[in-house]
């Protein structure tokens, strides 16, 4: 069977948890499909006051027993819901099954990642062929608007694509 979305997963880097993957290798900790804070936590009053920037790193990985997903691209599929924030995506330049560069803090930008936000297949960041077992790492920057709104349930959904045989 080809590869399928069930089949590319993403994982946490550093201590496996969301507010530890500032980089590091990638852990065996899966990153939840959905649910609340799965990469960032909460906005706090004082972050939304002043504003905020913060980054995570994942790892997406195929993890289908013997197929290639080719021509692999990352990308935002779904905006975050709130319009006093932003997620943008860069590829960790350590490469694929390379080890993501640590960061100091969750305010700390990586070195040698750009930034942008691509929101569709066309657009999005090249992973290249990614063969059964690979991955890479990928990163998130999280900008929070000076003087925010509160939201309840802020999401975005982020969607790695390719061909399979």
């Amino acid at each position: 069977m080809p590869v399928s979305d069930t089949d590319i997963k993403y994982y946490y880097s550093g201590d496996g948890t969301p507010q530890g993957s500032l980089g590091g290798a990638i852990t065996s900790n899966e990153v939840p499909g959905s649910g609340t804070n799965v990469i960032f936590d909460d906005v706090d009053a004082s972050e939304a006051q002043a504003g905020d920037v913060e980054y995570r790193c994942i790892y997406v990985k195929n993890t289908h027993a013997t197929d290639t997903l080719y021509s692999a691209k990352v990308f935002i599929a779904q905006d975050t819901t709130s319009a006093d924030d932003e997620v943008d995506i860069g590829l960790d330049p350590a490469g694929k099954n390379g080890t993501a560069t640590s960061i100091a803090d969750e305010g700390t930008a990586p070195t040698g990642v750009t930034f942008s936000h691509p929101t569709d297949y066309d657009s999005g960041l090249s992973l290249g062929d990614l063969g059964p077992g690979e991955y890479y790492a990928i990163w998130i920057r999280r900008t929070v608007n000076a003087n925010a709104a509160s939201i309840a349930n802020n999401s975005y959904q982020i969607k790695v694509q390719g061909q399979t045989a």
